[in-house]
């Protein structure tokens, strides 16, 4: 794979980028030469990308934060953001899964899930687009959602909500940042193996998904991770408000998994 260095001199911004999409991401723009702010509140996954970024010649900086906390945003934004410059890409990724059927969602439940996987996008965009306007220079943003933002998942109502919730939010930001320099879009993953779906990864699940999936795999993060870098490259710069679904087929194929009509 040719390496086109689309981010050569531009700073980014990860979040979730321990491990999973986003440590893919977060590899992918320092191999196309962006200097990479990784968010996380893990710091063994945080070391380890870090490593993974030095050993192929990049550049990044680590900012241990909880998304859902509003100050440690900022702090995390502003020492990226001094240590490498104004960031001009912001990738919202970071998200957690908690299974429970809706009656048996507590309040807690709920508000942890919203305030990790929704509220971190609105802290992060709005710190972000502020630095960008006061700098008068344009930037990307690509939001995290899931197809799970359309097709329902029973036992993951707080997940659900907070994904199609970030594709609304996104679609306002969109309209609201257009004319003024900021693009924002979503990339939409199906099935992917990572660390957040791999404990529900059964046998009977991967092989479940295997008949349902059209492509017949389970997508691997980078897969994922080339997506969302397109989307913050300049080849997408007539693409806003936007959702790329990159799922092997598995939104628009409403057959029946191995049976045909007949």
């Amino acid at each position: 794979m040719n390496n086109p260095q689309r981010f050569l001199g531009k700073t980014a911004v990860v979040t979730g980028s321990g491990s999973g999409i986003g440590r893919a991401t977060a590899i992918r723009l320092a191999w196309e030469g962006a200097r990479v702010g990784l968010v996380d509140r893990d710091p063994l996954g945080l070391a380890d990308a870090q490593t993974e970024i030095e050993r192929q010649g990049g550049e990044s900086v680590v900012a241990l934060a909880d998304v859902s906390q509003p100050d440690q945003v900022q702090g995390a934004f502003d020492a990226i953001k001094q240590s490498l410059g104004v960031p001009q890409v912001l990738v919202n990724n970071a998200g957690i899964l908690r299974i429970a059927s809706i009656e048996d969602t507590s309040d807690e439940l709920f508000d942890l899930v919203l305030r990790t996987n929704l509220f971190s996008v609105f802290y992060f965009s709005k710190v972000f687009a502020r630095s960008l306007l006061s700098a008068g220079i344009s930037g990307s943003i690509v939001n995290v959602s899931s197809i799970h933002a359309v097709l329902s998942e029973p036992n993951g109502g707080a997940y659900t909500a907070a994904k199609g919730g970030i594709e609304a939010m996104s679609r306002t930001m969109a309209s609201e940042w257009a004319r003024r320099g900021i693009r924002v879009n979503c990339v939409r993953p199906g099935a992917t193996h990572t660390a957040l779906s791999e404990p529900l990864y059964t046998d009977e699940v991967v092989a479940a998904l295997r008949l349902r999936v059209p492509m017949g795999t389970i997508a691997e993060p980078e897969q994922i991770a080339a997506g969302i870098c397109f989307l913050a490259s300049e080849e997408a710069n007539y693409s806003t408000g936007t959702t790329l679904d990159i799922d092997g087929g598995y939104i628009m194929d409403g057959s029946l998994p191995g049976l045909t009509y007949t």
